[in-house]
């Protein structure tokens, strides 16, 4: 990963994940140490829907599931990158962007929360590399 950290980067739920996924190789790899960037730049955010993803899944859906307590530690340290609520009008907006951009409506939340959170980049492998979106540019971290 060559880029240079953004002044504001919001973080999908995947990469969150791989980067606690003991069983994810290279990908776990890259994700920690985009977030390891994100923490002393100071530039990470994230939405409270990211957080629950990733309880579900990191407790549920790993080939090694995070304990609970662990996994409960893990959002209460990302929990201070979460800069503000989701609100109504993020929701709404995020039907804007499915009409837009052809999102499902969990993506488009996550670019409608990313935007109102003055994100510049929002790293995410669901959505295609180097698309802009809502102002935002889409990187998949994997493939830089």
């Amino acid at each position: 990963m060559s880029v240079d950290a953004p002044k504001a980067a919001f973080i999908d739920t995947n990469i969150l994940l791989y980067a606690h996924d003991r069983n994810a190789g290279d990908k776990q790899t890259k994700a920690a140490q985009l977030l390891t960037r994100l923490w002393e730049n100071r530039s990470g955010i994230l939405s409270t829907q990211v957080l629950q993803e990733f309880l579900v899944n990191a407790t549920r859906k790993l080939p090694t599931p995070i304990a609970l307590p662990k996994a409960r530690d893990i959002v209460r340290t990302y929990g201070l990158w979460v800069t503000r609520e989701t609100q109504v009008s993020d929701v709404l907006r995020a039907t804007e962007l499915m009409e837009i951009a052809g999102f499902n409506f969990w993506d488009s939340l996550i670019l409608a929360c990313a935007e109102a959170a003055g994100a510049e980049v929002l790293y995410s492998e669901d959505m295609q590399h180097g698309q802009q979106v809502a102002g935002l540019t889409i990187r998949n971290p994997f493939i830089e």
